[in-house]
């Protein structure tokens, strides 16, 4: 099989064949978050996956954002970057329901705009807190429904509504930016990556007590299991002012020692536990219909494997608490709009854009 090649956009075809489409998925598989380490596995052992390429894209499920949403989006910037939609939902049934009940659909958890700029040796992420109050725009469900725009909405409620082309069409609204690409990663999928790693390593500053996310840490360094790390990405009340910034907080600290520890593990000669990794980073992630094979993951994946921890800059989208209502955050415009335009231009986020603008308590609790 010919290697995929990346345009300069960022975008994936086939090796002259331009870009392979699946139908949507038939169904939608719930997501965590992190998905580099997810895609970094699959490229650890270069052409040495090849004898498995066909049993890992059994593996795989893809969602055709491009054929729900049309033309009716940004217009695609060809400057040698790459932005991803990675997106985590908070629906807790079958595996994972552990971790509480329902609250009444499939809510976003967790979304991270993550731009890779020209040259890809680094990139910036963009957490957007879910309770961020936002103009929905309107959207249509994999199944044809309309869904009216809506003025004041909570931002996970875009993927509860439409699912994921409508949570793609809410932040491009946001930002006027085009999402070369979408990715969930699998509550599920996403322990079993971890336990297949050995672990994640963190050093947290504070004890973490939480029931409902089983987490019970003493200062100190640990190596987190699957549920353990699942369950540090998902505290909220425990940590900090108990926010869903200060969890965003968590989250970044917890992307970074992920990263880590993905470069770090040695598997290029143990053919085994390379193909053990590949094959639970394949059955963690939802991709959309563009990066619908393993051979294009890795021509994708592999676009990202020269940016390290240190030069992934981290911000939360820049929001105030909401007069109205504290248990919500608003935008705040003018600074999100920096952030936005940065990205455009493909250049670094301003410190300007994030100053006084409302934060968690949570930082420097995970090292």
């Amino acid at each position: 099989m010919a290697m995929t090649e990346q345009s300069k956009s960022g975008r994936i075809g086939g090796a002259g064949t331009g870009r392979r489409r699946r139908q949507p998925a038939k169904r939608s598989r719930k997501a965590a978050v992190l998905v580099s380490g997810a895609l970094a596995v699959l490229v650890l052992g270069g052409t040495g996956l090849g004898y498995v390429y066909f049993k890992l894209d059994g593996n795989l499920e893809t969602v055709d954002i491009n054929a729900q949403l049309g033309t009716d989006r940004p217009d695609d910037v060809d400057n040698g970057s790459m932005d991803i939609l990675v997106l985590g939902s908070d629906s807790r049934s079958g595996d994972n329901g552990a971790y509480g009940k329902d609250e009444g659909g499939a809510r976003s958890d967790t979304a991270m705009v993550v731009h890779v700029y020209e040259g890809h040796k680094k990139a910036s992420v963009v957490s957007i807190p879910r309770d961020t109050l936002i103009d929905r725009p309107d959207c249509t469900d994999a199944k044809g429904t309309a869904v009216a725009a809506e003025h004041r909405a909570m931002f996970n409620t875009a993927y509860e509504v439409g699912g994921p082309a409508c949570a793609v069409k809410t932040v491009e609204s946001m930002s006027g930016i085009r999402m070369d690409h979408y990715i969930e990663v699998d509550f599920t999928g996403f322990k079993k990556l971890i336990d297949k790693l050995g672990g994640v390593e963190v050093t947290t500053t504070t004890a973490i007590k939480d029931s409902k996310s089983h987490l019970d840490l003493a200062p100190g360094t640990h190596t987190l299991d699957g549920e353990q790390s699942l369950g540090l990405v998902r505290t909220r009340k425990s940590v900090g002012d108990g926010s869903d910034l200060g969890r965003i907080q968590l989250q970044q600290a917890f992307m970074k020692a992920f990263m880590n520890q993905v470069k770090d593990i040695g598997v290029l000669s143990n053919p085994a536990k390379l193909l053990d990794l590949a094959d639970a980073a394949t059955k963690a992630i939802t991709p959309d219909s563009e990066l619908d094979s393993v051979q294009e993951l890795m021509g994708f994946a592999k676009g990202l494997t020269g940016i390290s921890s240190q030069n992934v800059h981290m911000v939360t989208l820049p929001v105030e608490y909401d007069p109205r209502d504290p248990n919500r955050v608003i935008p705040l415009e003018a600074q999100s709009q920096q952030v936005w335009t940065a990205l455009k231009k493909d250049l670094p986020i301003p410190a300007s854009a994030t100053k006084d603008a409302a934060t968690g308590k949570a930082e420097g609790v995970v090292k």
